[in-house]
């Protein structure tokens, strides 16, 4: 026993009953303020996933899928040396039965995961595990096998929903809100990895709202063992929802390192219920071009804070139509705050298209709240802007200012910066390698169109608002500055 223990029992033996009483007593309080310190809905490891798996598992499938490869119209060079000793072996090794690569076409074959998600066998996966195929069949946990078909797809989000005729009713499973997952929360992977057939991991909530390379992407990072032929298959939280559609992970050898993504079951709801409406998405679009409001934008602008989204660029569209201007802060959409480029870009996506909705920008200082009535995204994606007409040559004199070399733009030097026509502005035609400005990514060749958030088309008009705002007290400047017709801004240091 422990030392400590033996004391105290030797003293509550030989203690007055009234005395010992006032001890248990302080014990009883201690454990009770003890167990009140504890979060009650805090959680322990279960001891065991086996009644959730067996919930669940019947609504998960494995998908196997079969494309046509056309033949090869060219020969690829030899492998080995024409002559080789080795050569034979190595013809009858890569083609055992001498068809040759000019032989017919031939069948491709890929495997991955998915999960039901109504009685009348909507299946949900991922795009990549069904892109390009010709045939695409459907293994039930019971072994059954069925055909599917393609209902629609978002590569955006890389989720695809299928149909399968089924003489039964299936059992399937409900999505839960990706949105109250914490870290830390336990989560179950479910799918087919490397074509071992039904399998089950179990980790936690790693991290949320990761990003990897979609404008829409949403993750949920988790430890859960995640493989290929886990693609499009469910995570599920303890209470049998689904959160999430494991997606990608992120491996040095292609095997699960513990570091997966599924894609957030709040952003897979909408898709799958558009897909299933109208076999498409249809997602809202304002018509800008925006980047985030870094620290010092935001002290070049007069901002009080980092937040909103700036637009750099105003096409033919909603927001041109609802008096939107570049260098305006969007800072709320809809009635609701706007912290960043990624969020206003989701939830102009998930607005219903052809509604005007309220946009709260930010111009001159001032906020103004604009009506905009949104259109649709997709028909906007396949729309070209027509270039408007050139601009008339300007005097060529140059100017250092800032750490770069600065020169009116012609029209001939428009053309040959791929800029559209009537672009007018100063071409850069030289940035000092030790000058903030090529820190920041300025480079010859760019354009500057604005500068705090005015029009320069000479050299004296970017020398002016140089004065305007050290008179102003700026300790920076605001730049819009276009390369290839894409616009961004930058804010430079008026120390330079």
């Amino acid at each position: 026993m422990h030392p400590h223990a033996i004391s105290l029992s030797r003293r509550a033996d030989a203690a007055p009953e009234p005395l010992l009483r006032l001890f248990l007593a302080l014990m009883l309080g201690l454990t009770l303020a003890l167990s009140q310190a504890i979060p009650s809905h805090a959680q322990g490891a279960p001891e065991s996933f086996a009644d959730l798996a067996d919930k669940i598992s019947p609504s998960v499938v494995n998908i196997t899928t079969s494309t046509t490869i056309a033949a090869p119209t060219q020969e690829r060079p030899p492998m080995v040396p024409e002559g080789s000793p080795f050569e034979e072996f190595f013809r009858d090794f890569m083609d055992p039965q001498g068809r040759g690569e000019q032989g017919g076409p031939r069948r491709s074959e890929a495997l991955g995961s998915g999960f039901v998600v109504s009685a009348d066998g909507y299946i949900v996966t991922n795009n990549h595990v069904i892109e390009g195929a010709d045939d695409i069949q459907i293994e039930f946990f019971s072994g059954n096998k069925l055909e599917a078909t393609l209902v629609g797809t978002d590569p955006k989000t890389d989720i695809a929903l299928l149909k399968v005729e089924s003489p039964t009713p299936l059992p399937f499973v409900s999505f839960g809100n990706s949105d109250e997952a914490r870290v830390g929360d336990w989560v179950v992977a479910m799918g087919n990895p490397l074509g071992q057939g039904f399998s089950v991991s179990a980790g936690i909530v790693s991290a949320r709202n990761r990003a990897l390379s979609g404008t829409y992407d949403d993750y949920i990072q988790t430890d859960a063992a995640i493989n290929r032929g886990n693609s499009g298959g469910p995570l599920f939280n303890m209470e049998g929802e689904v959160i999430g559609v494991n997606t990608a992970i992120l491996s040095p050898n292609g095997g699960s390192i513990g570091i997966g993504f599924s894609m957030a079951s709040n952003v897979v709801t909408k898709v799958v219920g558009q897909l299933r409406e109208f076999g498409e998405t249809r997602r809202g679009w304002l018509g800008v071009r925006i980047q985030d409001v870094t620290p010092d934008v935001a002290e070049a602008m007069g901002l009080g804070e980092a937040k909103g989204a700036l637009i750099t660029d105003v096409p033919e569209g909603p927001a041109k139509e609802a008096g939107m201007m570049a260098g305006d802060v969007i800072l709320s959409f809809d009635g609701a705050e706007v912290s960043d480029t990624r969020e206003l870009v989701r939830r102009v996506a998930d607005a219903p298209i052809g509604e005007a909705v309220d946009v709260l920008v930010m111009r001159d200082g001032k906020n103004e709240t604009l009506l905009v009535t949104l259109g649709r995204r997709e028909e906007a994606e396949g729309d070209e802007i027509l270039p408007t007409a050139a601009a008339p040559e300007t005097d060529p004199a140059t100017a250092e200012v800032l750490g770069l070399t600065v020169a009116p733009l012609s029209s001939e030097e428009a053309a040959e910066l791929g800029l559209p026509g009537g672009t007018e502005g100063l071409a850069v035609t030289s940035v000092d390698e030790l000058s903030e400005a090529y820190t920041k990514g300025l480079r010859e060749g760019d354009v500057i169109t604005e500068a705090g958030q005015q029009k320069v088309v000479t050299i004296k008009d970017l020398q002016d608002r140089i004065a305007e705002a050290k008179d102003a007290g700026r300790k920076s400047l605001l730049l819009l500055v276009r390369r290839g017709g894409d616009p961004r801004f930058v804010a430079l240091s008026l120390d330079e």
